[in-house]
């Protein structure tokens, strides 16, 4: 389940999606990645793209630093990172 928001915005543009699950799987646009992977990944897809936005779904159940550690990836290869709630 994902955090909650009292607001959410919309996208309709098609950016890439990463999804952690609860047990610490991680799925670039459905296809599973290894953690020690996923930035090489990210920007291979990011470069193909050129779409420097991705969205991040994960459990609202996770330690904080299961979070930073993802956003520490788009801090270094310089991308957008939106976090993914529901209402």
């Amino acid at each position: 389940m994902l955090p909650k928001a009292q607001t959410n915005e919309t996208t309709n543009k098609n950016h890439i999606s990463l999804s952690v699950t609860e047990d610490k799987r991680y799925f670039l646009d459905k296809k599973e990645v290894a953690f020690s992977a996923l930035k090489a990944e990210i920007q291979a897809i990011t470069n193909e793209r050129n779409d420097k936005t991705v969205i991040v779904r994960i459990p609202k159940d996770l330690h904080v630093q299961d979070l930073v550690d993802v956003l520490q990836i788009g801090s270094d290869l310089k991308l957008n990172f939106s976090i993914a709630t529901s209402k």
